[in-house]
């Protein structure tokens, strides 16, 4: 543990104490991001250890070609049909567990496969724990056609909400805007703090051109947490903590050694 900086550490502490949720024969929906990656190679390892056969449902073309090169069998939802668990990480989590996804431009797919799922657990580090929504931009997809359109539309729809920041920036890669898995562009909200996510929300899906929002309300079920410490604990909605035992039968020296490698 001590080889990883220490957000690595956190990340890692919160992907290895979502193994003990794995099940045999699963149906997994695997999120997009730096602690999904982590949780994906970790499965991966248990895979190998443990011998144990399960399905899963990507959530972007490169978490699909992440989860197939550590040996695990990725269907598409169409054909897993419904999932059992989905593991995946979070921009932001506040008190009631409700999140912003999107830093990695894959919350549409993402929010798919949660709500198609009996469980979403969230996996992050203690510092994407906040107490009011906001802070890290909020993803909106939009589709290409008018995106400069559908922006001035929600720029002045934010008018009326009660945010402390209404600048929308277009995602760009390079000097091109940013691509989607769906051939989408993404605008980012610099919102600053949120303060009704659920009025927000139906607000924004419903501007012409917009195809879905960063804002996870109401859908994950529990929070995996990962520290520095490499320790983890259990967040409820609630607010109430408690510790995570590692009961994965991994090597975590070994695994790490093999990753670190490979990097």
């Amino acid at each position: 543990m001590n080889t990883l900086p220490p957000a690595d550490r956190a990340k890692f502490a919160a992907a290895r104490a979502a193994l003990s949720l794995v099940e045999p024969d699963m149906k997994l929906g695997l999120g997009t991001g730096s602690t999904a990656n982590w949780f994906i190679r970790l499965l991966g390892e248990r895979i190998r250890v443990d011998g144990i056969k399960l399905t899963a449902v990507a959530t972007s073309d490169r978490t699909a070609a992440l989860a197939r090169s550590e040996g695990i069998d990725v269907i598409d939802l169409d054909e897993a049909g419904w999932l059992d668990l989905t593991i995946d990480g979070a921009d932001e989590v506040d008190p009631d567990l409700n999140l912003i996804k999107g830093g990695g431009g894959a919350h549409l797919q993402e929010k798919i496969v949660a709500t198609a799922s009996d469980r979403m657990v969230v996996i992050t580090d203690d510092s994407k724990l906040v107490a009011t929504l906001g802070a890290f931009p909020l993803p909106v997809e939009v589709i290409p056609m008018g995106w400069k359109s559908t922006r001035a539309i929600i720029e002045e729809m934010l008018e009326q909400i009660d945010v402390s920041g209404r600048e929308v920036t277009p995602r760009m890669d390079g000097a091109v805007p940013y691509r989607t898995d769906e051939g989408n562009h993404i605008l980012d909200l610099h919102l600053e703090r949120i303060g009704d996510p659920h009025r927000l929300s139906p607000l924004l899906n419903q501007v012409a051109g917009v195809v879905e929002n960063g804002l996870f309300l109401g859908i994950a079920d529990q929070v995996m947490v990962g520290y520095e410490s490499g320790e983890a604990h259990l967040l409820e909605e609630g607010g109430v903590m408690r510790p995570v035992a590692f009961a994965d039968g991994i090597d975590g020296r070994a695994f790490l050694k093999r990753v670190l490698n490979q990097v």
